[in-house]
């Protein structure tokens, strides 16, 4: 576990894997989770390919910096990071508000971007009254009492059964993200609109969506896929908006055989 202050905002990251000689990937985690979403996935992919996970600005172990954020602010600090470590051509892999900052940096920094994966993600998520009511009930009530709306929406029914001890955990991760942190990447997303930007996007793509996604459903992703030119789609199934949880050896080897038909691969 490493930190680093970028934008006067302390960012804490992890660098594992193959070391220089392999692609890098970047993993960009979901609004109200941290960097631990892909723990499940990482193993597989380490000894091949050098991997960077990190918490976004207001989740985790980051700093809350000053909410609330604009896309622009997340994809600076992952700009910053990646600059920090010296890579550049990186792979990266965002999952819903991680799509949208995925694709605001290769908006503004497409020197830094190989190829994109965007999972569970849109060119445009949710209508801007939705994440104004989101916003005004997390920050009267907290994140409690929107934990079973959300989980509906990140699981499947089978995963969320009681004597899944994994279930209550990622509820217990959502909880102790800060209220601030939450809503403040609530007005990021609401606010982002890359229907125009993904049109022009010149790298490899892949779009990747759980089946039974609640958040951002596979007709959704479909349309990005759509937009993107030259992209491939693929449905994870027995998964909903976080795959790389319930469906990780899936995600793992839909990633390993788009990154394997990268050009110089």
């Amino acid at each position: 576990m490493q930190f680093v202050s970028i934008n006067d905002v302390v960012i804490r990251y992890d660098v594992a894997g193959a070391g220089d000689r392999k692609p890098v990937i970047v993993f960009i985690n979901s609004l109200g989770t941290d960097a631990r979403i892909w723990d499940l996935v990482l193993p597989k992919l380490t000894d091949d390919y050098t991997v960077i996970t990190y918490d976004k600005r207001g989740h985790g172990l980051s700093d809350l910096g000053k909410p609330p954020y604009r896309i622009e602010d997340h994809a600076a600090d992952l700009a910053g990071l990646i600059d920090h470590l010296g890579y550049a051509d990186v792979i990266l892999c965002g999952l819903s508000v991680g799509g949208l900052i995925a694709q605001s940096l290769y908006v503004g920094r497409p020197d830094l971007v190989r190829a994109l994966v965007l999972a569970d993600t849109a060119h445009k998520i949710g209508a801007a009254e939705m994440w104004d009511e989101r916003i005004a009930k997390v920050e009267v009530e907290g994140l409690g009492g929107m934990v079973d709306g959300i989980m509906q929406r990140w699981f499947t029914a089978s995963y969320r059964v009681p004597e899944n001890a994994a279930y209550q955990g990622y509820c217990n991760m959502l909880l102790r993200q800060p209220v601030a942190g939450y809503a403040g990447t609530c007005a990021a997303i609401r606010d982002a609109d890359f229907t125009e930007a993904a049109k022009n996007i010149a790298v490899s793509t892949l779009c990747i969506v759980g089946a039974e996604d609640g958040s951002t459903p596979p007709d959704l992703v479909r349309s990005l896929a759509d937009l993107v030119p030259g992209s491939r789609y693929h449905v994870i199934e027995n998964a909903a908006h976080i795959p790389c949880v319930e469906a990780p050896a899936a995600f793992a080897a839909v990633l390993r055989d788009f990154l394997a038909q990268l050009p110089g691969e």
